[in-house]
Parts: C-alpha cells; structure tokens; sequence
C-alpha cells in the first residue's frame, strides 16, 4: 500500500493532473541473451568479471519486456531512456548494472509515478526517498515502472488506468497485488529481481501468485520510504526474486545502519544456519475460516518438510481476535484511502468528477472512514497495538511461524479488482486473511514458493518471525531453497 504521508510529501508542490508526462522510445533492436538464467547476484558477477556489459544486461531487460509485456502488462511506464542514462555514470553496489524495474507507488526524480490511479496519470515528482536513493547507490538499473492496483489497495493488479497484469502461469488468473507488475517481470524472466512494498502483504502476496520469493522485512529495518503513515506505520519496501540470496543482498544494501537504526543490522545473509528452530503451524485463518484444499496440502507438506529438516513443529493458534481485527483493520486501511480522496480533491480542476479519477474501492473506503469517524479510528487503532503487543508475545515459545500466504490459489481475475467497490472484501478477508497481521506487528515475513495448486498454479508458504529477526528467516529460506529448488520452473509465458 501507498505511504500516503509520502505521496502527501512528494505532491504538496505539484497539481495532480498539471504535470506533463515523459515517454521513452522503446529500443527496436535485436534480443539479447546476455542475462541468460541468472539471478540479479549473478548478473552482477558476470558485469564485474567483465564477461558481460552492464549495456548488454540492459538491452537484453528491454528486448524480454518488449516480447512479453503485450501479453502480460507489468510496465506502468518504460523508462528506456533513464536506464540507458544510468549506464553513462560509474556503477558501484552489489547489483552493479543490473536491469530492474521499480514498482509504480515510488516516486522517482523527473519520472512518471502513477500510484495505478488516472488521478496521477501526467504526474511527474519532483523529489524521492531515501529508499530510492539507495536502490540507486547499490547499482541497480531501473528502465521502467512496474504495475500496482490504484494506491495499493487490494490484493490484484487490476486497474480502470492501464487494464490487467496477467499471471504468467495462467493468463487468465490474477498475478497478485500489490507488486503484481515487479513479481510477474521476475517470474516471466524480464529481470531477476524488482523493487515492490508491502503495507498488507503486497510482498508476499504476488511472490506466492508467481512462484517468486518474497521477504517483508521489519517495520523500521530499512531506510526510510518515506514520511511514516499515521496511527500505524504499515508499509515497508523490499523486492520479489527468484533466489533467496538476491533478496539477502538487497537487504543488506537497504537497511538502515546508525544511530537511527531500529535493529542491529543484518548484513548479507549468505546460507542456513545451524540452529533447529522451533516452528508453530496455524492453518485456518484469523477468522478460523479453513484455506483451500491445495493450499492446506501445500503448507502442511511445507511443515513435513521442516521437521525432515530437523525442526520442531507443532500446531497452535493465534490468540488473535480475527473478526475484530479485521474491521479495524479495513479501518485504518480506509483511513489511507480517505487522505488521498482529500488530497486529490483539493488539487484537481474544479468541479471534476472524483469518479472519472479515482477507482470505486477507493472511494467507498474513502467514506467508509468518513462515516465511521476519528473516534472509531483511534479505537482501532489502540486495538490494533494491542495486537502488536499479542503477536510479539506468541515468540516467547515459538521462532517461526508457518501459515499460507493467501487462503486460495490465485483467482482469475475480475474478482477483486478496485473497480467492484468495497464489494471485494466478500472475497478478499478470507483470500488475504493471513498477511496483514506482520505488518500491524511490524515483523519481518515471507512468501517461499514450495507447493503448486493441482491446476498448476504456484502457492506460497508463509513464514514470519518477532522483529528484526529477518536473519532467521533468511537461513531458514536458504535452507529450504536447497531442498527443494524452485527457480527452475518456468512459467507458460515466459521471456528467458
């Protein structure tokens, strides 16, 4: 989900709709094969051996989107031109001229950030955070913006703006949200790794729609994405990659480090380790609802294949209020929703239609906080620390927690798109009811691929840790990366 302080910060100066838009001239040339299978640590290490250039890298990036992008619509904006400025300028960092693509809810210098809503269709910042910053210190090549759902708000990339991303697997099913563009690019081997955020799960999620790895680290772990929400600060930055040590580098190359540091830094986690964790499986959701059939199998297999690992595994249950956490949560969801109507109403033309810029969901979440009012946000905002309070707790016997990532295989799409209104969250409670509790508590989680549903579809396991404890969760996914492999497996729409 959006910081919607963030985008308050970097479009305070600046008309919504006044803004002129770029456009980059799509590079018509011959494909190269120059990334190969690698991922982004090993794109990196042929760049440095000098056994490819970082021009090599990139226009092999450009020529892969321009084959499948038609098909699976994962670019919010091509950014060409940017890219190929980047190559002119001495590249340092662990991703050293590794082509990526940044996810459309971060504002980047000079460069069009449509946040997935017609209401910032022309908008072009005129600052960045500090996490931009820094994916740009760590050498990294952005030559596009990668799809989202209108500010991040549902669990699908689905958009009135630019239409549907598509599932690579399945192009009739949803690729997640509400990095869907930044996880179908990686699945569909247009890059190794991309940029994405997590205010609900928007990590995990698409990373378990595609068969990607997916870690949201802990509230506080990285450099600052921008001004923190109020109430609750739930979203944090991160990536989506098809091995566990790109995401390792990335977040080793994007925590914080000094005094303003919340956790002592990880570093680069580079392989399991030895200690035998004591591993808590819950299967049904907050709301005690039971997951689909598939899915179950595929956790509880990832279970047996923890204690074949030498972990010990036991089942228990959250002491989780799930119905009310759920309302407040859909609360303070709708909180961000209403400051961006606001925002919105104030800067665009007069006597504009707020439904011919913004998105049904956005709306009705917008007025849903309106009719609820300050009061009831503030209660559940104190219910919600309560939780916190809750999760950290279930630690003291555990250290890792196994759940599903989603309670259903990916669905087709046209489901839970923000077109249907607040309608979606029929649908969307029990589909997305296991993410949001890490980024309430502020802990690290992750999405590892290790089950597919009997349709073929990728279903990820959900395993979360108190915070600051990604370093654990980190050799852990090492270790299952190693057992069972994962990054072998192609999509049916593929560009490698």
């Amino acid at each position: 989900m959006l910081s919607r302080r963030a985008m308050l910060a970097v479009t305070a100066t600046a008309s919504v709709l006044a803004a002129c838009q770029t456009t980059s001239t799509p590079d018509a040339a011959a494909p190269s094969d120059a990334l190969g299978d690698l991922d982004a640590t090993g794109v990196a290490a042929r760049i440095r051996a000098g056994e490819i250039t970082a021009q090599e890298a990139l226009d092999a990036a450009i020529a892969r989107s321009e084959r499948v992008n038609g098909e699976l619509n994962f670019i919010a904006t091509p950014l060409y031109d940017y890219g190929r400025a980047r190559l002119a300028e001495p590249l340092s960092g662990p991703f050293a001229g590794v082509p990526t693509l940044i996810k459309d809810l971060m504002p980047m210098v000079g460069q069009p950030t449509k946040y997935g809503s017609r209401a910032f269709a022309r908008f072009v910042p005129r600052e960045q955070p500090p996490y931009m910053d820094a994916l740009l210190a760590a050498g990294l090549v952005p030559f596009g913006k990668s799809t989202t759902p209108e500010f991040g708000l549902t669990a699908t990339t689905e958009t009135l703006l630019g239409g549907d991303t598509h599932n690579p697997w399945d192009v009739t099913h949803s690729s997640g949200g509400s990095s869907g563009g930044a996880a179908v690019a990686v699945a569909a081997r247009v890059v190794p790794v991309a940029h994405a955020s997590d205010g609900g799960g928007s990590i995990r999620i698409p990373a378990s729609c595609n068969g990607l790895f997916g870690l949201k680290p802990s509230r506080g772990r990285s450099v600052a994405g921008g001004r923190p929400d109020a109430g609750i600060d739930i979203s944090v930055n991160g990536c989506v990659s098809r091995s566990v040590r790109d995401t390792a580098a990335w977040l080793a190359a994007t925590e914080q480090t000094g005094a303003d540091a919340a956790f002592a830094p990880v570093g680069v986690v580079a392989g399991p380790g030895a200690q035998r964790l004591r591993i808590v499986v819950d299967i049904p959701n907050a709301l005690g609802h039971e997951p689909d059939a598939d899915v179950r199998r595929v956790v509880e297999d990832a279970a047996e294949l923890c204690r074949a690992l030498g972990h010990e595994v036991r089942e228990r249950r959250a002491p989780i209020d799930g119905a009310q956490f759920s309302q407040d949560f859909i609360l303070l969801w709708a909180s961000g929703a209403a400051d961006v109507v606001a925002l919105v109403q104030s800067q665009a033309p007069a006597g504009a239609p707020l439904d011919a810029l913004l998105e049904p969901l956005t709306l009705e979440l917008a007025e849903h906080a309106r009719q609820q009012g300050p009061a009831a946000l503030e209660a559940a905002i104190g219910r919600l620390r309560n939780v916190e309070a809750q999760y950290a707790a279930m630690f003291d016997s555990a250290d890792v927690y196994l759940t599903p990532v989603l309670g259903k295989p990916p669905l087709p799409l046209g489901q839970i798109g923000g077109a249907r209104g607040m309608a979606v969250f029929e649908t969307l409670n029990d589909y997305v009811g296991y993410t949001p509790l890490q980024n309430v508590a502020g802990a690290p989680a992750m999405s590892v691929p290790l089950g597919w549903s009997s349709d073929g579809l990728p279903i990820g396991a959900h395993f979360s840790a108190a915070k600051g404890q990604e370093r654990r969760l980190l050799e852990l996914a090492y270790e299952l990366e190693q057992a069972r492999p994962w990054a072998g497996r192609r999509p049916a729409v593929n560009a490698g």
